[in-house]
């Protein structure tokens, strides 16, 4: 049997190897590396890996692999969902707390501070003895405001793993189908 074809032909002409969702990843992980966000960074790991599992699968032809691939994919979507109301603040989270850095440390979002257009300036604090960290940081003048970036990654990775989550289902039915007929004759 051949490998399914490609749902994005036009990203991704004859057929190659779809890897959108583990560059999305990827790059994702990048910032939050640079955020120092343990908790995005735990979870943009297991997503590569998983994808990684998922594109075996569908090559090697096992079925279970990619299972474990949709199953992921639904606790991906409920994270980036999470992700977003962090962000956007709802339901009583905030954005403000330590919670993406599991309270090791006071880092935030890398988009903070780095964002399209924005200017840092660093202010030195108004109390003698006072250490310089992120509270003392002005930003201003950004295009788009951090959490807004935050939100975009996040809606990209559940529009990618939606779209993965299709493909996969529509993998295991062909192999099933495979597997069926080879029983039947």
């Amino acid at each position: 049997p051949s490998a399914p074809p490609c749902p994005f032909p036009v990203l991704f002409p004859k057929g190659k190897i779809c890897p959108s969702s583990s560059l999305a990843a990827l790059e994702r992980q990048i910032f939050d590396f640079l955020g120092f966000q343990w908790a995005p960074i735990l979870g943009n790991f297991l997503q590569i890996i998983v994808v990684i599992l998922g594109l075996f699968g569908t090559i090697q032809f096992r079925p279970r692999y990619i299972v474990v691939y949709t199953v992921w994919t639904a606790l991906w979507v409920t994270w980036n969902v999470f992700i977003i109301c962090f962000y956007l603040e709802v339901g009583g989270l905030s954005k403000e707390t330590d919670l993406m850095t599991f309270n090791i440390s006071m880092h935030r979002s890398w988009w903070r501070e780095h964002g399209p257009g924005c200017i840092r300036r660093v202010v030195r604090p108004s109390a003698p003895g006072i250490l310089d960290d992120y509270s003392y940081v002005s930003v201003t003048g950004c295009i788009i405001d951090f959490q807004y970036l935050e939100v975009i990654h996040s809606a990209i990775q559940i529009l990618l793993s939606l779209i993965g989550f299709v493909y996969a289902c529509y993998v295991i039915s062909i192999f099933m189908e495979e597997e069926d007929s080879c029983r039947n004759k």
